[in-house]
């Protein structure tokens, strides 16, 4: 008779690893999980999926006529709609994958007070299920631009990168956050709120030079920042390019990405007496 398999779960001690081998055992769990973001956020909704294209075009519009019309301030030359949407498009996905990721493991107490698995398959999927956002706004951007005159050049082939940039800020927050909220749930509204201030202090609706010079330095140091200039140089040929100063700010990401990391996966000892 053949011998079953046995699987023994045995909690981490300290900060142990980040367990990525059995990450990678559970992938079709995480496929699934993304899958299941992906439906189910707009399920029950009367105008669904069509909710990802209307909340940056709001907010474009929105800001053009505040930041345009109203105050007038120089877009360098670019029509003011391209101007915001081109910033929009990764502050949304960054915006919703910080808030959704940040609340994840509350959302899902029920499976993870049930079953086994490891729980950093949640906030990944949390965070890969806005990329699907992401590409159908950028879809609706390339199409603008191309009625607008601007066309792809080589510089979109460095997009990639500012996408991975905000991918890994966005999972960063997300996981300390999520660590955080399991003991405590108003960091939910913090982060919520917070990353609406946060989108004022970013050149989101208007153009980086229209920061004064001695308060620059300090929104440089948002990895948003870089993100969004970065959008803006690929692809409409203002903002600013990478700049040394932009290392500060990736290191400061990666530090915090990888210790959100490790205090995630010491908080999934005790994840389900806390939720």
């Amino acid at each position: 008779m053949a011998s079953v398999p046995t699987t023994t779960i045995k909690a981490s001690r300290g900060f142990g690893s980040l367990g990525l081998a059995e990450l990678w055992e559970y992938r079709d769990l995480l496929r699934f999980q993304i899958l299941r973001e992906v439906k189910g956020k707009y399920r029950q909704m009367a105008l669904g999926p069509l909710w990802i294209v209307l909340q940056p075009v709001i907010n474009m519009v929105v800001l053009s006529f505040v930041f345009g019309k109203v105050a007038k301030l120089d877009s360098g030359g670019v029509p003011y709609p391209i101007l915001t949407y081109t910033a929009l498009v990764p502050w949304t996905f960054f915006a919703n994958a910080c808030t959704f990721t940040s609340g994840c493991l509350v959302t899902e107490m029920r499976v993870i007070s049930k079953v086994y698995f490891p729980r950093l398959v949640i906030p990944l999927a949390s965070v890969i299920a806005r990329l699907v956002d992401f590409t159908i706004c950028f879809g609706i951007l390339v199409v603008m631009m191309c009625c607008m005159g601007y066309w792809p050049t080589l510089r979109w082939l460095l997009l990639p990168g500012y996408v991975l940039l905000a991918v890994s800020a966005a999972l960063a927050l997300g996981l300390w956050s999520a660590s955080i909220a399991v003991r405590f749930r108003d960091v939910l509204l913090v982060v919520r709120y917070g990353i609406q201030t946060a989108m004022y202090i970013t050149p989101v609706a208007y153009a980086a030079q229209a920061i004064p010079e001695k308060w620059l330095w300090l929104l440089q140091l948002n990895p948003m920042f870089w993100v969004i200039e970065g959008f803006r140089w690929c692809l409409i040929g203002t903002g600013a390019a990478f700049e040394a100063y932009a290392l500060v700010s990736i290191f400061g990401t990666a530090v915090l990405l990888v210790t959100g990391a490790f205090v995630f996966r010491r908080t999934e000892r005790t994840i389900v007496d806390l939720l």
